[in-house]
């Protein structure tokens, strides 16, 4: 399976949270590290049921990109939750290592959940160059 697939299985989790059958190996290890916090979990089920224990609302996901490595990829996600008729946006990094075509490890950076006042602010003070 390539890394594209496995990326968008991956990715698809925070849509449906559940995960794909065989995406995660048996012992796979979740290393999470949201704002100002980090946490380990073990095993596909723990990290779906973690996703479930903070999801607000229907997510959209778009896959910024996704880049193999040597052992696995990286790839960059955008996910958009409608809470309360809003958009809350989160901005997510995340290294995966693969092991006999499932993913065995990951490594995951999030910048929290932006609701539209914090993006103006942002858009308002610090303009991006680039998308």
């Amino acid at each position: 399976m390539s890394v594209d697939d496995l990326s968008k299985r991956f990715h698809r989790c925070f849509e449906t949270l559940e995960a794909d059958g065989d995406l995660f190996t048996d012992d796979a290890f979740f290393d999470l590290l949201p704002p100002l916090w980090r946490f380990q979990l073990q095993g596909g089920g723990a990290f779906t049921d973690q996703l479930r224990s903070i999801a607000v609302g229907p997510s959209e996901v778009d896959i910024v990109r996704t880049v193999p490595t040597a052992t696995g990829f990286v790839t960059e996600h955008v996910e958009r939750q409608r809470v309360d008729g809003d958009f809350v946006v989160a901005r997510r990094l995340w290294l995966c290592e693969v092991r006999d075509g499932r993913i065995a490890e990951v490594t995951g950076y999030c910048n929290g959940g932006w609701d539209r006042a914090l993006r103006e602010r942002q858009a308002a003070e610090a303009p991006m160059l680039r998308p």
